[in-house]
């Protein structure tokens, strides 16, 4: 029978999930909203929960396949903002006293010039606006991955009748799904925004145009437990913030280098849809923990496979190459500073346990961005200079192939002997050494230095 808008098979199935979804939202489909806010990592107040549903609401108007990743923006700088203190003139001057004092020590240090830009200092907030186009591009990969396996999982698990609908409704449930994920990430850069000390301290870089920048606020929360004057840390953070910006700049493709290793890890990531079909068929829409702990807590992700591993290897050993040889020359240029050992361990054990939103994207996107072998890398850049010399050292950024590997990591002769050429003097010795044995045992007399080699015969 027809109802007041025509026969129900003339609207557009599209049109009848997104009346169903929203139905299912306000409240009368049993979901309660403040646990669809806790489910996205949300405060469970009223301002979280209608920024939820606005966010929602606008996921299921849009007309693109992609994610909008100007919710992960908002929800990053809104979580950034809270306890954000301003930038006095005060923390400007000194800071730019620091880094022009660190500039001057690199040059000593280093063999790459420094950037054309001038380092800042910025808030926590900006911070997040700054480096979220990386963070999305990095999550992109496995926030599809998660929005696709859903939308499979809730088409097999549908009834017959309802397959049509929820087919033809897929960009719709993508757009949701991802939508979720955004409000996640922002959530957990947010609160990394509240740990990091500057834009290189994750150890990718995630300022545009290899730029350099300190958060004085969480600079000096990192100061404080060490019983060093605040002064010489931020000297030490400037001097190592520097570093990392020079390398980058100098080592145009290092940048791309690394997030195109990341970003294709990421993209290898398999979706456990065998769980996901067991959180749909158990699903309580007024109990959304245990959706959002399978998100959060990474559990909807499946082991690494052998090429995955080989792979985040790789990855490894190119972050702890980088955070080696930052931690190498920031020791060699703030030789002056009499703390400098205790902040570096500092430094080190903070950048190996890694603070809680950083396990937080790990488990979002599969992937540790902690260097696990960076004390072996910066031994062996301090072997490498001790050997050859500042200039030598830095000529081996200018291309990947002429990178240390992870086995110069175990051990660092062979690679010395190469860049001293005393490899080259010991294979012409083993080379002269079996070309006269063989001459032995063919009866031969062996060719002494500078002779042919030729033997008459007997």
């Amino acid at each position: 029978m027809a109802d007041e808008q025509g026969e129900p098979g003339d609207r557009n199935p599209e049109d009848e999930f997104r009346d169903m979804l929203r139905e299912l939202l306000s409240g009368a489909g049993g979901i309660d909203p403040s646990s669809l806010a806790g489910a996205a990592g949300l405060p469970n107040d009223p301002a979280s929960v209608a920024a939820l549903f606005g966010q929602l609401q606008q996921a299921m108007n849009r007309s693109g396949d992609g994610i909008d990743w100007s919710v992960a923006t908002r929800q990053g700088e809104e979580r950034a903002a809270t306890g954000q203190t301003q930038i006095s003139d005060a923390d400007r001057a000194r800071f730019d006293q620091a880094f022009q004092v660190a500039s001057l020590w690199l040059d000593e240090a280093v063999d790459f010039s420094a950037p054309p830009q001038t380092p800042e200092v910025i808030t926590r907030r900006a911070w997040v606006a700054a480096t979220m186009p990386i963070w999305t591009q990095l999550a992109e990969p496995v926030a599809l991955s998660i929005s696709d396996a859903l939308t499979r999982v809730m088409l097999e698990q549908a009834p017959e009748e309802m397959r049509g609908m929820i087919e033809n409704a897929s960009r719709m449930l993508r757009g949701i799904g991802g939508a979720l994920f955004a409000m996640q990430l922002g959530q957990v850069v947010g609160q990394l925004s509240t740990e990091v000390v500057s834009g290189g301290d994750i150890g990718i870089p995630l300022l545009d145009d290899s730029r350099a920048a300190i958060l004085p606020q969480n600079a000096a929360v990192f100061g404080e437990g060490l019983d060093i004057p605040a002064d010489q840390v931020e000297l030490y953070l400037a001097v190592r913030e520097l570093a990392h910006a020079r390398l980058f700049r100098h080592a145009r493709w290092l940048r791309l280098h690394l997030i195109t290793a990341i970003t294709a890890f990421a993209r290898g990531i398999d979706i456990d849809t065998e769980r996901l079909e067991e959180l749909a068929e158990g699903f309580d829409p007024s109990n959304t923990d245990e959706l959002r702990q399978a998100v959060v807590g990474g559990t909807l992700i499946r082991p690494k496979s052998e090429a995955q591993q080989a792979a985040l290897g790789r990855l490894e050993t190119m972050l702890a190459l980088v955070e080696g040889w930052v931690d190498q020359v920031t020791a060699d240029a703030t030789g002056r500073l009499p703390r400098t050992d205790a902040i570096a361990e500092s430094i080190r054990r903070r950048r190996a346990s890694g603070g809680p939103a950083e396990s937080a994207f790990a488990t979002l996107v599969g992937l540790e961005l902690r260097p696990r072998r960076l004390r072996e890398a910066a031994a062996m850049w301090s072997a490498v200079t001790e050997a050859v010399g500042v200039e030598a050292r830095d000529a081996l950024w200018a291309h990947p192939d002429l990178l240390p590997t992870s086995a110069d990591l175990d051990d660092p002769s062979a690679l010395i002997a190469r860049l001293t050429g005393t490899d080259t003097a010991e294979t012409e010795a083993d080379d002269e050494f079996d070309q006269a044995l063989e001459q032995l045992l063919r009866g031969e007399t062996p060719a002494g230095p500078g002779e042919d080699g030729e033997t008459p015969a007997s």
